[in-house]
């Protein structure tokens, strides 16, 4: 089984403290990241990792210190893939910092060991992964309501119902922007520069601006407005290699589960397909 030396991204772009929202929101647009770890500019020591979902978390924070993570996960090169896949569905974490005699030397994220999978043909369905509660949005619903309750509830997307409880569209972090984007003074107080709106990755980076600068999301902006319509989905016996062969063609972090009538059973999650190879679920 290949080790994490073999897989991981080396030499991993920081952010350092003491330093800003802003530093990092703009080194994950320049680079089309949506995690860094941070770093101690006096000594370079890993302290930290941050990521979009931290900053929409802890909106009203402006100090990277307050803003980061600081209970670090870490993991060394020797160690297999496996072993990783074990502390991402243990620990539900998407960035696993790579340390080799206390120095940082690489990072490693569930899209990473998505190849792994693909290859691997495992006789695991998306059924046996639905281990995540669903908290789903209804399409007419004011954003200025499905935003907070995002927030709340600690999801990163969610799936988008109609009247009929059909499943329309799905909802992410990274689909918060709306034509905001484009606006100048928008990305300024975003901290981000001037040309970044023209990056392809850049909506995937920050979610949405009326959250992060504290202004009132206007009533007349519905789900409807911000959604994916019609998602990429599995059925609940698509195996893990399929769901993990979707996820990684399409840079999708989750997919909607349709049931043996259509109706939408759940959502799995990168970190969920991740199972194929620690080969259990926990408990």
């Amino acid at each position: 089984m290949k080790t994490i030396a073999e897989v991981m991204m080396h030499l991993p772009i920081v952010v350092e403290v003491p330093g800003s929202r802003n530093d990092a929101i703009n080194l994950m647009v320049r680079e089309k990241l949506t995690g860094l770890p941070v770093v101690r500019a006096s000594d370079g020591k890993l302290v930290g990792i941050v990521s979009r979902r931290d900053v929409f978390k802890n909106f009203k924070e402006s100090q990277l210190s307050l803003i980061m993570k600081k209970d670090i996960i870490t993991i060394t090169p020797d160690k297999t893939i496996a072993e990783a896949a074990e502390i991402f569905t243990s620990k539900r974490i998407h960035r696993l910092p790579v340390v080799d005699d206390g120095k940082l030397v690489g990072i490693i994220t569930p899209t990473d060991l998505l190849d792994e999978i693909i290859a691997m043909k495992t006789p695991m369905k998306a059924e046996d992964v639905l281990n995540v509660k669903c908290v789903t949005a209804y399409e007419k619903e004011p954003l200025s309501y499905t935003v907070p309750a995002m927030r709340i509830s600690d999801v990163p997307a969610m799936p988008v119902l109609n009247d009929d409880g059909e499943l329309v569209g799905i909802l992410t972090d990274r689909d918060l922007f709306l034509d905001q984007g484009k606006d100048s003074e928008a990305l300024s107080k975003l901290g981000l520069d001037e040309g970044y709106e023209k990056l392809a990755g850049y909506r995937n980076v920050m979610p949405l601006f009326y959250v992060a600068t504290q202004k009132e999301i206007p009533k007349e902006y519905l789900v409807e407005d911000a959604m994916v319509r019609g998602p990429a989905t599995v059925y609940k016996k698509t195996s893990l290699s399929d769901a993990a062969k979707i996820m990684k063609v399409n840079d999708f972090g989750q997919l909607p589960v349709h049931g043996n009538n259509d109706e939408l059973i759940g959502m799995i999650y990168d970190i969920d397909v991740l199972y194929a190879l620690v080969g259990k679920l926990d408990g």
